[in-house]
């Protein structure tokens, strides 16, 4: 049967399955399966605060232990060499403080060995590793927390302020400064002891000098502050605390991420909360509502992707010829009406005239939008929008906000804008790299590049497009990839500039264009698709994968069709690729390609191998019809 023959059925299946798959009130519900670290740190908080959820525990606790390698470790992802260090300290202690497991069991023996050969506990570079041990008594606090708590209390127009951290980190930083501060420690009778694990550990390195420049700058900020040291502190302490309570959301996460709202409930234990306490079983009891059963073996989601896979799903399914009028879409766009933010966040403190109108990632934020949701819900409700004046006013004020986001350089941020103090990612904690700013990437621009050209009718004629798209040009990296930040990695940041770039009338002929066409050609693969290891993100030059997985397939095959007015061989022979993979299901459809941070948390989205493909089978049957 002919590919376009194919593709057209392809498309009528997946819109059928979809429409079928939408839950009642109008979204899509898929998995957004991260790394094991939620699974082991929600072990070691019910374990450290007693609560009897053995069925929870064990089931955590098989979700782990099945993902063990035959050498003894975990890994981050598939091809990953060995094994990660701390990613099998965290299963190991989690399985030991489950119960579960027991040091005298084969397999735990083998990941004491592996642990062993890596040079112990002490040789752990991931923050959040570090902390967790701590609490639990198995890790003195880490030196590299030196930032004093006062450091909370600077004002806006300090040099340096927490306000200058990304949003992800301060909601981190705040229950861990807290933590560290007052040298939080917690044990009980079942806490395993890794002190055979601990072994000699070299000198630590003296911090860098960025970072000197950086405490220098907080001190004499504190200085400053009209108060004697210990009113100062009580004052910080305070802070803290409120900064957290005031971020916690309606379901009781913190910020609507597992990660820091168990850090929370063990830094409310630290500021003498009861482990009973309201604030601290509404937190549980949202964390509990974050899991998900895969396959028999339950997984807490970091953070569910609903707002995002509906958004995308409806947008998919309208581009797919699906009419705005259908039932699925209107109950999808009214879903996502009810969700668009009208709270001020913390994104106000760097606007000039912050108007709120932008969606999140998951149903229960309410403060935290991203550029990345906004874009994708204005794209699902454009055409109602257009038709009907009730939803006008939501489309202005989204589309208000996501312009309100560009950066002074041009491009734009995933959470807020001028969140690009470089010497904040000289902090000495693994991932402050990434973690620590918000600033342009190629992936958020490109993608709000797409939204702005495909969706709001605007090109580079406007002067704020103009300078997105010059962002793009000057971040092209030699090779003519882009790096996307939010996805596995380069055939992300690629599809998302290229794709931006022509929505908004670049010409096709253009060099940076065909210098980036010419990079994806020559790395796709002999089957027709495309792959790529989440290595790349480590080592910051593309790593092939050896194998296709179907969504850098799909993006790598959108780019090209958004810039060839003809479908090239490679292209065909992409699509019948394309059409393969979404009838294949084993570890390279289930492969993580969406990013969190470098080297150490990954993403497997469910719901991408239907999104990603279902854009480009559409945008393939609508560019080349006439052909």
């Amino acid at each position: 049967m002919p590919v376009w023959n194919e593709v057209d059925e392809e498309i009528r299946r997946m819109r059928a399955s979809l429409e079928q798959w939408q839950q009642q009130d109008g979204s899509w519900r898929f998995c957004f399966e991260n790394s094991l670290l939620t699974d082991a740190y929600m072990i070691i908080v019910l374990r450290t605060l007693e609560v009897p959820q053995e069925a929870l525990i064990k089931q955590l606790h098989d979700r782990i232990a099945a993902e063990q390698e035959p050498n003894g470790a975990w890994k981050v992802y598939q091809d990953e060499a060995d094994g990660h260090l701390d990613t099998t300290v965290n299963a190991y202690f989690a399985l030991l403080y489950s119960g579960y497991s027991q040091k005298t069991d084969e397999p735990m023996m083998k990941a004491a060995r592996f642990i062993t050969s890596k040079g112990g506990i002490k040789q752990v570079k991931t923050f959040l590793t570090k902390v967790f041990l701590a609490t639990a008594g198995q890790y003195p606090w880490p030196s590299s927390i030196m930032i004093p708590l006062e450091f909370l209390l600077l004002p806006l127009t300090s040099p340096v302020n927490f306000f200058d951290f990304s949003g992800f980190a301060r909601v981190h930083f705040a229950p861990v400064l807290i933590m560290a501060d007052l040298k939080f420690v917690r044990k009980n009778a079942v806490t395993p002891d890794l002190s055979d694990l601990t072994l000699p550990v070299r000198q630590e390195h003296e911090s860098p000098r960025g970072f000197q420049e950086l405490l220098k700058e907080v001190h004499t900020g504190i200085k400053q502050l009209t108060s004697l040291p210990q009113q100062l502190h009580k004052r910080a302490i305070r802070y803290a605390e409120t900064y957290m309570l005031e971020r916690i959301e309606a379901d009781g996460t913190l910020y609507s991420y597992a990660t820091c709202t168990l850090l929370m409930i063990l830094s409310l234990l630290a500021l003498g909360y009861d482990k009973n306490h309201p604030t601290i079983t509404a937190a549980l009891n949202g964390l509990y509502s974050m899991l998900w059963n895969i396959n028999g073996k339950v997984h807490l989601q970091n953070s569910p992707s609903t707002v995002w896979d509906t958004a995308l799903l409806a947008a998919a399914l309208q581009q797919a010829g699906t009419s705005p009028d259908h039932p699925s879409i209107a109950k999808a766009v009214h879903y996502l009406h009810g969700l668009q933010q009208s709270k001020l966040g913390d994104w106000k403190f760097h606007v000039a005239h912050p108007i709120a109108g932008g969606w999140g990632f998951s149903e229960s934020n309410t403060i935290n939008p991203d550029v990345d949701d906004t874009t994708a819900a204005l794209r699902a409700i454009h055409v109602t929008a257009q038709r009907n004046p009730k939803y006008q006013d939501v489309w202005n004020r989204g589309l208000n906000w996501v312009l309100s986001m560009q950066n002074k350089d041009g491009g734009w941020p995933a959470f807020e804008r001028g969140i690009t103090n470089k010497l904040l990612t000289l902090v000495p904690i693994d991932g402050a790299s990434a973690a620590a700013i918000d600033p342009s990437t190629a992936d958020l621009t490109g993608r709000t590049l797409e939204f702005l050209g495909a969706t709001a009718g605007l090109d580079i004629r406007q002067t704020f497009v103009h300078r997105g798209a010059d962002w793009l040009f000057s971040n092209q990296e030699a090779d003519g990839s882009w790096y996307g930040r939010w996805g596995v990695c380069y055939i992300y940041g690629t599809w998302a500039a290229l794709t931006g770039l022509m929505a908004v009338r670049t010409k096709p002929d253009h060099p940076a264009v065909q210098k980036a066409v010419d990079w994806l050609l020559s790395i796709q693969n002999e089957d027709g698709g495309w792959g790529e290891s989440c290595s790349s993100d480590s080592f910051k030059h593309y790593v092939p994968l050896g194998a296709s997985t179907p969504s850098q397939t799909a993006w790598a095959l959108d780019a090209l069709i958004a810039v060839c007015d003809e479908p090239l061989p490679a292209i065909r022979k992409g699509m019948r690729q394309l059409l393969l993979l979404l009838h294949k299901d084993d570890w390279t459809t289930r492969y993580p390609t969406g990013a969190g941070l470098p080297g150490s948390f990954y993403s497997n989205y469910h719901s991408y191998r239907f999104i990603w493909p279902l854009f480009t089978l559409s945008n393939y049957q609508k560019k080349y019809e006439h052909l």
